[in-house]
Parts: C-alpha cells; structure tokens; sequence
C-alpha cells in the first residue's frame, strides 16, 4: 500500500487521486485533518473520518461514496461528525443505534409483520389469504406505518375515506376487525407493547330511510307463499337449465349430457334444499364433504368452521329424511363418491367459492318470484324460526343452529316463541273454575 497521501482536496484533486490510486491508498485532507478519501481501485472510494470516541477508542466512520457524495458534501458532513465527537458524543455508534431503531421500526411495520409473523398465523386460518389480501387492500397508506405510530385520528380519517370510496359500515368493519386482530396478536407476541388502538371503535352512521327499513325484514322467516314460491323457483330454474341444454343439443352440441335424464341439473337445487332443510350456513355447505354425511343414520358430523378456531371437535347434526333423500339422490347421481366435496365446484372440482351461490340464488327468486331483497341467508333463519315458532325449544334449537351461545339464539328467535307464559296461568286459572260454584254454595 502506498503512503498516505496529503493534500487539500478539491473536486479536481479527487478525481486525479481516484484516477491513479490503487485500492486502499488515502488522501488526507490538510484542511481538515481527520477527514480523508480512501481508494477502492476501481474508479471509485469512500469519504472517511478518523477520531477519538468518548471512551479513548480511535474509531472510523465511513461518510459516504465518492463519486456520489461530492467534497463539499463529504467535508460539512465530516465537520459535523467531528464536532459531535468532540463534545463526547459518538457519531459512529449513534449512526448505528439509529440504524438498528430504523431496523427495529421496519420490522414493526403493518407490511412487514403482515407478511413475517403474522402470516404463519393467518396460514393456519381457512380464510388467511383473503383476511391477508384485505388488509392490504384496505390499508395501504398504513403497510410502511410502524404500528406504534398508528392513531386514532388515522383511524377516523382511514373510515371517513373509506366511506367516501363507497364502502358500507358492514364491509369496513369488517376490514377494521382484521387490522385490530392482527394488531392484537402483535402485541401478545411482544413485537409491539401494546395495541395502538386499543379500545378505539369505528363511527357508526346513521341509518338510511331502507337501511331502516331493511333492518326489520333482514332476519326473518319464509312465508307459506313465498315457501311454494321457493321450491317452485327450484323447479323452473331447472327446467330453465334443461331447456338450455336442449337447444345446445341441438345445434351442433349433441356431445354435451342430456339433462332430462337427471334428477339434478347441476349443485345449484340440491344445495339450497340442504341449506333450507338443516339451515347450514353457507360456508358449511361449501366445506361440506362426504366424509361427513352418514346417510344409513341420517346425520351430518363436521366441524362447524364459523367457531373452528376456538371449537375445533365436529358436531353431530340430525337431518330429516327429505334432506337425506336429496344427499342420497345427488350421491347416486354423483356415482356414489365416499370422499371430496359434496357440492364441488363444477369447473375445478375444488371448494365452491363463497359467492358462487349467488347468481343461482338470484336466478330462483327471479324463476319463483321471491322478493329482490330476500337473501341467501334467509333460509337459514326460516329453518331456526319455523322450528321456534312450532313450539321447539331453544336449547335444541341453538344445537341444530351450531350457535356457540344459546344467548344469540335467545337474541335472534326468542320473541317468536308460543305465548306458553298466557297459556300456563290460563291452565292455571281453570284448575279452579269447577269447584267455584260449590265454593259459594258453602259460603251461603
């Protein structure tokens, strides 16, 4: 290695030094005695300072890159490393606290625990990739935001924006719940202290004039018109199908399978006699696979995938002999698989996505016209409010519905239960209507 070299150094100076120098030669500053350009050998180097730390060390720290920082650059920042080392601070091990806090900071990002820590969680999650997916979607301009820094003004600006994109209460709070869980796990696994919004709760708005009047008709039961009209729908939506495959026969499709040789057309009439027959959320019917379906004894036994994460054993469902004679005809129809999906998805053979039920639904209320409003969830809560109002009681019926707490069952259908409470002081009243005349006769 050559000596060291000293000189003032300028722009020019720089460049004739780099130009011949071999790796590792130095260029001393006479201006600024600790400060100096040291050599790469390749065309370029790197601005340095020599000093002495508060604790004796001689130390170096590099400045930056020569020819990216100028010498103007390069010698105001060694001003000012030196003059902090003089008053006893430590530049170089500054730069690196900073470094390491940035380091520390990046890590606590929404992006980068969304995607390190957090991931692993959501993987073991039936519906992970899309909670993932939401969360960046919904939150982009909070993904580079270490969650410490989130407030509870972000909070009201994020919904105030997302509302003014067009988002329903329903759909953001959704987005909110999967921020806050993922926040929360951030914090029992001790990446963060605490949830920066903890105990913060969205604004609700007010209600519209068909908000409200939805909110009276969106939990409700089926009509003994609109139950004909249902199965009715079923039945021309079939023939509707058929008639399709009819036409397509005949002009040049004569390959395609002739539908009026099966009981079922396609998923669409069995799945939605299964839902109203066992009122099975959706999503259990879409997970709904044949290892499940005991057709001898006429049950279900699957784990419920709403309360999976916190009930993991399967339950056992009595279904009725019209729900066991529709499994039975679509599993002969199927050709008597004994595993997969019971209502597998016609194009891949996989699980039915969550909203693939919801242009053939439309298409049955259209064919047996059912209300617009009526919802695919409706036939859920007709099968737990025809069982209430029949007389069955709660306890059952909270079974049958897999709700995790009779209170939601209590919450939702007890106010259609019988009168029982009219009829038992009427029972009781009448076990003294008898003896009331020879009563008086005493008395007289």
């Amino acid at each position: 290695m050559a000596a060291p070299l000293k000189q003032k150094i300028t722009g020019p100076v720089a460049a004739d030094f780099i130009a011949k120098s071999e790796a590792n030669d130095r260029l001393w500053d006479t201006e600024l005695g600790s400060f100096y350009l040291l050599s790469r050998g390749n065309g370029k180097g790197s601005w340095r300072i020599k000093y002495r730390a508060p604790d004796g060390r001689q130390r170096v720290m590099t400045l930056g890159t020569y020819p990216a920082m100028t010498v103007t650059m390069a010698r105001n920042t060694a001003r000012a490393k030196l003059n902090e080392a003089s008053q006893g601070v430590d530049p170089l091990a500054a730069k690196e606290a900073r470094k390491t806090e940035y380091k520390r900071l990046r890590a606590q990002t929404v992006r980068a625990y969304l995607e390190g820590h957090y991931s692993a969680y959501l993987d073991r999650r039936k519906t992970g990739k899309e909670t993932a997916q939401m969360i960046e979607r919904s939150f982009p301009d909070w993904l580079d935001r270490p969650m410490p820094s989130l407030t509870g003004q972000d909070l009201i600006s994020w919904q105030s924006q997302r509302e003014s994109a067009g988002a329903k209460f329903g759909t953001v709070s959704r987005e909110w719940d999967a921020l806050r869980a993922m926040l929360n796990h951030a914090a029992r696994a001790k990446v963060i202290d605490e949830n920066p919004l903890k105990g913060l709760k969205l604004e609700r708005p007010a209600l519209t004039e068909d908000e409200l009047a939805e909110a009276g008709t969106a939990r409700r039961y089926l009509s003994a018109d609109e139950v004909k009209a249902f199965f009715a729908g079923l039945d021309a939506y079939q023939e509707m199908i058929r008639e399709q495959r009819r036409n397509s026969r005949a002009h040049g499709k004569a390959y395609l399978p002739d539908l009026d040789k099966l009981t079922y057309v396609d998923h669409v009439k069995p799945w939605l006699l299964v839902m109203f027959y066992t009122g099975f959320r959706p999503g259990d019917l879409f997970g709904l696979r044949w290892e499940h379906v005991n057709l001898t004894f006429r049950t279900i036994r699957k784990v419920i995938e709403k309360t999976a994460h916190h009930k993991p054993e399967p339950q056992t469902f009595p279904i009725s002999e019209q729900a066991a004679e529709v499994l039975a005809a679509w599993h002969k129809q199927k050709g008597e698989p004994v595993s997969g999906y019971v209502f597998p998805s016609p194009v891949t053979g996989r699980r039915l996505d969550k909203g693939s039920m919801q242009k053939p639904w439309q298409k049955v209320r259209e064919a047996g016209g059912l209300p617009d409003e009526l919802q695919l969830y409706t036939l859920r809560h007709n099968f737990a409010s025809t069982l209430v109002m029949s007389g069955v009681d709660l306890l059952t019926v909270s079974r049958l519905m897999a709700h995790s707490d009779i209170n939601t069952t209590i919450e939702h259908y007890g106010h259609l239960q019988p009168n029982r409470a009219r009829e038992v002081v009427n029972a009781f009243a009448s076990l003294f209507e008898e003896s009331e005349p020879e009563d008086e006769a005493a008395s007289r």
